[in-house]
């Protein structure tokens, strides 16, 4: 696939998130993705980038002369040269929850697995992120941590990116806090957390750790990935439904227990909202049926706030 899209191709962006999977793999479609959610934005992928000194070293065959260090040479008589690194815009950590639960989609004709979803939202948040100079990284969890890639800022970065997101399979059970508190290992300085799951957790030690994040001074950013017929209890006269991680199943009527359901998901994601608000933390419910070009803005809305002072 090109970098450029032919004129009059639909923008991937805006279409299904099942219609963009079968166009082709991962990574395929996550350049088309980000190729025309970078259109829409009209803003460039480069601005902010700038370089920042790291060390001297002794001059060789070779190097440029504009980096050479004349004070030292004067001083000492000795070639050195400015060595520098690149100074990113932001360092990002995308968290992505591989469990059990996130295997599921109420129907596999027409929309994705909450993980299938979640791998291109993440694959496209990260390409968005390279293409804007900024570093970023990957933990991804179930009951304990499977996948980690440290933060880097080349664009060659997103290959390993887009191969370790794609290869993510559903593991069991949940276990946020650990995945959490290991992004402060390799996120030493402010930057963001985007924190990808369905929230099928423990609540209370998630919103420990995602508070304990906000605490060193990072944007922290939750994307409750959802199926939308988990948001509504619906169909035969009888279903038996059974929890993927732990097994536990039950046998009811969905139009008896419709009404309760509802209001028990509403209070849920209620719940979540203001517990994030009431810590610092976005929240944003993201169902899978939802085109991929809108979260991406609510993301790098979030990152423009990770830059502020």
């Amino acid at each position: 696939m090109t970098r450029s899209s032919p004129a009059g191709r639909a923008r991937l962006d805006l279409l299904e998130p099942r219609d963009v999977a079968r166009l082709g793999g991962l990574e395929v479609t996550t350049e088309g993705i980000v190729e025309g959610f970078l259109a829409g934005q009209h803003r460039s992928p480069r601005r902010g980038f700038s370089v920042e000194f790291a060390e001297h070293r002794m001059y060789q065959p070779g190097d440029e002369l504009r980096y050479v260090d004349w004070k030292i040479l004067a001083r000492n008589d000795r070639l050195y040269v400015r060595q520098f690194e690149e100074e990113t815009n932001l360092r990002a950590m995308l968290v992505c929850d591989t469990s059990r639960s996130m295997a599921w989609t109420g129907d596999p004709a027409a929309r994705l697995t909450k993980l299938a979803y979640m791998q291109r939202l993440a694959a496209a948040i990260a390409l968005v992120l390279l293409r804007q100079r900024d570093a970023c990284g990957l933990i991804a969890f179930d009951d304990a941590v499977r996948a980690l890639v440290p933060p880097r800022a080349p664009l060659a970065h997103w290959q390993l990116l887009g191969r370790t997101l794609a290869g993510l399979a559903p593991g069991q059970g949940t276990a946020a806090e650990g995945a959490l508190r290991q992004v402060v290992d390799v996120l030493r300085r402010r930057g963001l957390v985007v924190f990808l799951s369905d929230l099928l957790l423990d609540r209370t030690l998630a919103l420990k750790a995602l508070k304990f994040l906000r605490h060193r001074g990072h944007q922290v950013l939750v994307l409750h990935v959802m199926d939308p017929a988990e948001l509504a209890l619906a169909g035969a006269a009888e279903v038996r439904f059974e929890d993927p991680e732990s097994g536990e199943a039950i046998v009811l009527r969905p139009r008896d227990w419709a009404a309760a359901f509802q209001r028990t998901v509403e209070q849920a994601i209620a719940e979540w909202r203001a517990s994030c608000r009431r810590r610092g933390i976005a929240y944003f419910p993201v169902t899978t049926d939802r085109p991929f070009g809108g979260v991406l803005r609510e993301v790098l809305d979030r990152r423009a706030g990770a830059r502020r002072p």
